[in-house]
C-alpha cells in the first residue's frame, strides 16, 4: 500500500476549539494510506504601523522552510482554478497515482508570499468568497474527506 500524505501548511494563530474538533473529525475519517496533517505556521507581526510586506515575507520563509523537497505544492489562492468537489476527487486520484505527497498552502490575512505561489505546482481557488481562516481549515478538511469518499463510491457524498 502506497501512502500519500496530505499536509496543510496554514499561517495563523491558534484556532478555536470548534475548529480543531472539526478538523480532527474529518482527518480521523481518512484512510491510513491518505492521512491529512495540519501544520500551523506563525503569523507575521501585524498591527498599527506594521510592515505588511515584511510580515508576508516572514510567513513565506516559514512556509518554504516547512515544505519537503519532493512534495507537490498546491497553493490556495484567488488566482487559482476553481475546482468542484468531483474535480477535487479527480485531483486526489491523480496525486495518489503519482505517489507524491502533497502540501496545500493557506496564506495569512494578506495572502501567500509570491515565492510560495512561484513554488506551487498548482493553484486552487477554494472560493471567490472571503472566508475566515477557521472556516477555510474546516472546509478544506471536509472537502478532502468528501473527495476521498467519491473515489471510494462511498454514500457520504450523496
Amino acid at each position: 500500500m502506497v501512502v500519500v500524505k496530505l499536509r496543510v501548511l496554514a499561517i495563523g494563530p491558534k484556532m478555536p476549539a470548534w475548529v480543531d474538533e472539526a478538523v480532527v473529525e474529518y482527518t480521523k475519517r481518512m484512510p491510513r494510506d491518505l492521512p491529512i496533517e495540519f501544520v500551523p505556521l506563525p503569523l507575521g507581526a501585524r498591527g498599527k504601523n506594521a510592515d505588511i510586506d515584511r510580515a508576508i515575507a516572514r510567513e513565506g520563509d516559514a512556509m518554504l522552510a516547512a515544505l519537503r523537497p519532493n512534495e507537490r505544492v498546491v497553493a490556495l489562492d484567488l488566482s487559482g482554478k476553481a475546482w468542484s468537489t468531483p474535480d477535487l476527487a479527480r485531483q486526489l486520484t491523480q496525486w495518489r497515482l503519482d505517489s507524491q505527497d502533497v502540501s496545500l498552502l493557506i496564506g495569512g490575512p494578506d495572502g501567500l508570499d509570491p515565492r510560495c505561489l512561484a513554488r506551487a505546482d498548482q493553484r486552487w481557488c477554494l472560493s471567490n468568497l472571503t472566508l475566515p481562516h477557521p472556516l477555510v481549515r474546516v472546509l478544506l478538511a471536509e472537502q478532502l474527506y468528501r473527495a476521498w469518499t467519491i473515489t471510494q463510491h462511498h454514500p457520504y457524498h450523496k
